[in-house]
């Protein structure tokens, strides 16, 4: 059988056909011929720069050869997380465009392509600059930031010319007008404006002066590259991920120099540019948590993710799904669920989630009579939901071990039953909304074959070795190389072999797929660095404590409004990093145990996702389904509401994150699941097969909210509740709209 025929014989079962091709954002270039091939090798080789550092690979301990300009791994940390930064920085500049409309080739602005060549020579020579310090400290000067020789090197030969480059090149991005195929002016030059950036930095934390940094002391050229820095990244980050972080990090910048004249737990030391501009670039701000995990762990399972696209595990994903779950009433929408949760586990943001399977989830969702807003709300709660998936929750995870110090695979399994809480009670909503609309499944002859999808369950295998290899005490490095090794060999038993193409499109998919995760993760270091320098997350958590001396339970709804109200328009990753920075530190100070406060702020950051007026996956749904974005937000947080007190389920019972007794974890799951149901109950109307009065609907909400705590008196209260709303649902069958009627008011 040639390889043609069965990819058509494979093929005859599947109805999810693309879910692994890229999607392209609207203002992506796409290049043609040699510029087609110069970007994917950019691209490819920055991936694969990542696996070969992570790895510790050294082409001349392997060979004995040394080649000029590669450098030796590892690397030391600083360094590798700058060139980390600036290599997202110049693929992401040659691949997004500053505006969202491409001109014809007689529409394009010539004039500020020239301009933006003229700025080219600053840029250049501020490089230049940069390497001829170099040249400087390995002849034996003593850099420092107190002679007046270097500090005016640094201030005009250096700074002045990176400075008028990079804002420059800025704004004439947003006007030059330059077809899609062809490369822009001002992006080459602010790419290069990054590695002048990454330069500077590199030789000068290689002197002492790294350790001046945050000081009276610290080279002005610090502050200066850093401030070019700066820039670059939100640039980058309004391109990929839109305004909404770009606007919190103005803000807290400018909080920075203001802080002082604010009352109240808002007030802030007086802070000058320098200093301030010296430390951000450093692992307090920039180079901190956000970027130690999207220079490891992130980009590890982005190129592991590509890998599975490339072998189109992600397409058998979404087909199982539909096997396993088509012929469900309101199939596809029971599919979007479990498709989304397979999905989540590669997949990095809820949008992007929303794109991959909605496209095809939502459309059927409609097919067999959902609304179109309720199409795109079911699928916006369900990718939501892969986010807490585990072993890989959106990158989520990765963030709260390097801030914790917890452990990954502790995390990991302390997730399951908050991931399962999650996608049942999605599951409930779903369920229901269709018994109410009396809608149907999928016909056999629309689904793939589940027993011939059965056969290939060998595909599960990458993923099954990521979780065997995690909890057999490998590193998270360790594993995700495993797994990633693992999907280019299963590969080779489906009709999508992967060669030496294939894996170098897989690289070069991971490149290009890496670059909006690792701008967000550096602008919200930036929100970081503000945090840790101006201490307004110690004066937060002051705030909490004393929220806490009136009644606990309102802190906790303080901490999630706040939490939710900071990952608003923002992705998970950068949602959580920052709330985890203003947010968690107060609620340890409560005296909650650590892993309990993380899970809980990470949960609401997850869930902004789908939560008015700024749901950034909901938004993405409604792009597919037709239907009005604020609708469509609206509806999912109704099919996520339950999943709302799931944390303050965890708060109150400390099983549900996989702490105590086996028998207390399993009671603890029971009972929440139970409650759940209810909430769901309560929420939709729907009871035990038929429709609930609105007296009935509040006491199983009641019932719900008695089984949050999880104690033995509370649980048998909540059930003895629910049983009495049971017994007047069958004896007394009330209609939807009853009243109760009160005589003898007169």
């Amino acid at each position: 059988m040639t390889d043609k025929s069965a990819v058509t014989e494979s093929e005859d079962h599947m109805i999810a056909k693309g879910v692994d091709d890229e999607p392209v954002e609207i203002n992506r270039r796409l290049y043609e011929g040699k510029a087609l091939i110069f970007v994917s090798a950019f691209a490819a080789l920055y991936a694969l720069f990542h696996m070969a550092a992570l790895n510790g690979v050294s082409i001349s301990e392997w060979t004995g050869i040394r080649v000029p300009l590669l450098p030796s791994f590892p690397m030391e940390t600083w360094n590798f997380r700058i060139a980390h930064v600036a290599g997202a920085l110049a693929l992401g500049f040659i691949l997004y465009a500053g505006r969202l409309d491409f001109p014809g080739k007689d529409e394009e602005t010539r004039t500020l392509g020239y301009v933006a060549y003229a700025l080219m020579v600053p840029a250049l020579f501020s490089l230049g600059t940069a390497m001829s310090f170099g040249v400087e400290i390995s002849n034996g000067v003593s850099w420092n930031g107190i002679d007046p020789r270097i500090k005016f090197n640094e201030t005009y030969l250096f700074g002045l010319p990176l400075i008028v480059a990079t804002m420059g090149a800025i704004v004439l991005s947003w006007f030059h007008k330059r077809e899609r195929s062809g490369f822009a002016a001002p992006d080459i030059v602010l790419a290069v404006c990054g590695v002048s950036v990454a330069t500077y930095l590199i030789i000068i934390y290689g002197t002492l002066m790294r350790n001046s940094t945050g000081t009276p002391f610290a080279p002005i050229g610090i502050s200066i590259a850093a401030v070019a820095g700066t820039a670059l990244i939100m640039e980058l980050t309004r391109r990929v991920a839109g305004m909404a972080l770009i606007v919190i990090s103005a803000i807290f910048l400018i909080y920075v120099f203001v802080g002082d004249l604010l009352p109240g737990f808002l007030n802030s030391p007086a802070i000058t540019w320098q200093r301030f501009f010296s430390q951000v670039y450093t692992d307090a701000g920039i180079l901190g948590p956000t970027t130690a995990v999207s220079s490891t762990y992130i980009i590890l399972f982005i190129i592991f993710a590509a890998f599975l696209q490339a072998s189109k595990v992600g397409e058998y994903f979404v087909n199982f799904a539909f096997a396993a779950a088509g012929r469900a009433r309101g199939g596809p929408a029971k599919v979007a669920i479990f498709a989304s949760g397979l999905m989540g586990m590669i997949n990095g943001t809820s949008a992007g989630n929303v794109v991959s399977t909605g496209s095809l989830t939502i459309p059927l969702m409609k097919q067999v009579g959902y609304h179109r807003k309720t199409a795109g709300a079911v699928e916006a709660a369900a990718s939501t939901g892969g986010q807490i998936m585990p072993p890989i929750m959106g990158a989520g995870a990765f963030i709260m071990a390097e801030i914790t110090g917890i452990p990954y695979t502790d995390i990991t399994l302390a997730a399951l039953i908050p991931a399962i809480l999650y996608f049942v009670s999605v599951y409930f909503m779903v369920d229901m909304e269709a018994a109410k609309l009396g809608m149907r499944g999928m016909r056999a002859d629309e689904l793939p074959k589940f027993a011939r999808l059965a056969r290939q369950v060998y595909l599960f295998l990458p993923i099954i070795i990521l979780i065997y290899a995690l909890f057999m005490g490998y590193s998270v490095i360790r594993a995700g190389t495993l797994a990633t090794m693992a999907a280019a060999v299963v590969s080779w038993l489906t009709p999508y072999r992967m060669g030496i193409r294939s894996i170098a499109k897989a690289f070069e998919l991971a490149g290009t797929m890496s670059v909006q995760i690792i701008a967000v993760c550096a602008c919200a270091g930036i929100i970081v660095g503000v945090i840790s320098l101006t201490g307004v997350g110690a004066r937060f958590s002051s705030l909490l404590l004393g929220l806490a001396e009136a009644s606990q339970l309102l802190a906790l709804f303080f901490a999630m409004c706040i939490a939710i109200l900071l990952g608003m328009g923002m992705p998970t990753t950068a949602a959580y990093a920052v709330a985890a920075s203003v947010v968690a530190p107060g609620l340890v100070e409560l005296g909650i145990p650590l892993l309990t406060a993380h899970f809980f702020v990470f949960y609401y950051a997850v869930l902004s996702a789908i939560t008015p007026p700024v749901a950034l996956a909901s938004y993405a749904a409604a792009g597919i389904s037709g239907a009005n974005p604020m609708e469509t937000s609206v509806t999912s947080f109704k099919f996520g509401i339950a999943a709302f007190i799931v944390p303050f389920m965890f708060f109150y019972n400390s099983a549900l994150l996989m702490e105590g007794t086996t028998l207390e974890i399993a009671r603890a799951a029971v009972t929440a699941i139970v409650g759940v149901f209810l909430l769901s109950s309560g929420v939709q109307g729907w009871f035990l097969g038929g429709f609930a009065a609105w007296f009935l609907r509040i006491g199983l909400i009641l019932a719900a909210l008695l089984m949050i705590e999880g104690g033995i008196w509370t649980d048998l209260s909540g059930i003895a509740v629910a049983a009495v709303v049971f017994a007047i649902q069958r004896i007394f069958h009330p209609k939807p709209g009853a009243s109760i009627p009160v005589r003898g008011l007169d």
